[in-house]
């Protein structure tokens, strides 16, 4: 393999990645020299629902908002898998509902211990 073979094989890859970037910088390049430049102090003022923002937005969340949303992705997951599982449990037999079983049981046990170290709870 030469060169000039890969070249070949990889051209057409480049050419997209550059007609991508290409796509995307465009809207924004032609908004500059095309769209009125009128900026006034409500245009530049921040959004926060209708009135100022009363603290500085660069505070640090709680942990137990991450600790919370993570949670939430893992029982959603859990959730989303049982779907599928449901509609082919005649088709898998024994061996897919011995695993399901499995699956949740290690979920029940993360649930539990979440539970145990107060995770759930909000104070």
């Amino acid at each position: 393999m030469g060169a000039a073979y890969l070249a070949n094989e990889y051209a057409p890859i480049f050419i997209f990645i550059i007609i991508a970037i290409a796509m995307g910088a465009a809207p924004l390049v032609l908004t500059l020299f095309l769209a009125e430049q009128k900026p006034d102090a409500e245009k530049l003022s921040a959004y926060e629902c209708g009135f100022e923002a009363f603290e500085d937005a660069r505070l640090q969340f709680d942990v137990r908002f991450y600790l919370l949303a993570i949670l939430f992705v893992v029982f959603d997951l859990e959730s989303a898998f049982l779907f599928p599982w449901a509609v082919v449990l005649d088709q898998i037999g024994l061996f897919g509902f011995v695993e399901m079983v499995l699956f949740l049981l290690v979920l029940l046990v993360g649930y539990i211990y979440a539970w145990k170290k107060g995770a759930l709870q909000w104070e």
